[in-house]
């Protein structure tokens, strides 16, 4: 049985643990960069810069200004890219989950979608789209669209049958259950898509500007790999893997602030009181 006096020890072991977990991420970075930085040293290949000078390219092209000015291309198709597939992905994928037919025409579709290769279809949507934004911003919902949806989908399809169950006993109507506890039941799985479609949509962005035509932080590794200046060609590779990391890791944040067990509790009283009140 857990007393009062025991809760100050609980939080010490919870503060431990989280430590713990922080120390193991910042020697799995370091053990990262030493091993990188070993291999440039040895080298395994004379395309193949240290780590040390990829961070001090990386730190030159951050203070001239070239690394702003890069993202400043790639972040446009990327905002509006995602944006449209987060309306369209989250609207389409809970008329699936709610509607046999929209299933029927719309999952076969998408699951091929997720499964084609990308650098296949870059061809044809040039064709269609040409070289600009436009063609960007398709890429970026081609591969971002279908996780979004698909994810909407299976949330909506497997949403909690007891809740359900408890809004019919409550006499709810089909747009009350929907709209008060189908749809937030299945919020958490919804906003994992969204943060997985944001991240296919960066890879859907840089392929963009690799194969399509080189603007943006594709531009900076498509031209320094052209004059043989390898250290800034990895700096720009880096950049990406970093902003990637810290843009999903916040939305990993925010998703389990958002979503965390503990207000599972005062989520289902809150869906409670709103099955009761009158529609």
């Amino acid at each position: 049985m857990l007393t009062s006096s025991s809760l100050p020890w609980r939080r010490r072991w919870a503060s431990a643990g989280l430590s713990t977990a922080w120390l193991l991420r910042l020697l799995s970075i370091a053990l990262f960069l030493g091993l990188w930085e070993l291999a440039g040293r040895i080298p395994i290949s004379l395309a193949f810069p240290t780590c040390g000078e990829t961070l001090r390219a990386l730190g030159q092209m951050a203070l001239d200004g070239r690394l702003a000015r890069a993202y400043g291309y790639t972040l446009e198709p990327l905002a509006i890219g995602v944006a449209i597939s987060a309306v369209f992905g989250v609207a389409a994928g809970v008329l699936m989950g709610l509607s046999r037919p929209f299933e029927w025409i719309g999952a076969p579709l998408f699951i091929v979608l997720q499964a084609a290769p990308m650098a296949a279809l870059i061809p044809l949507v040039t064709f269609i789209y040409g070289i600009g934004l436009a063609a960007k911003v398709v890429a970026v919902v081609i591969l971002a669209a279908p996780i979004i949806v698909l994810n909407a989908y299976k949330a909506v399809r497997n949403a909690s049958p007891s809740l359900i169950a408890m809004s019919r006993s409550f006499l709810a109507s089909r747009r009350g259950t929907i709209f008060r506890v189908i749809i937030p039941d299945a919020s958490p799985l919804i906003f994992a898509g969204l943060r997985l479609g944001v991240a296919a949509g960066f890879i859907g962005v840089i392929l963009a500007e690799l194969l399509i035509t080189p603007t943006g932080v594709g531009d900076l590794i498509t031209y320094h790999r052209s004059v043989a200046e390898y250290p800034e060609m990895y700096a720009a590779i880096f950049s990406i893997v970093v902003f990637a990391a810290i843009s999903v890791g916040t939305l990993e944040r925010l998703e389990a602030t958002l979503f965390r067990p503990d207000k599972r509790g005062a989520t289902v009283r809150r869906l409670t009181r709103h099955a009761q009140s009158p529609e």
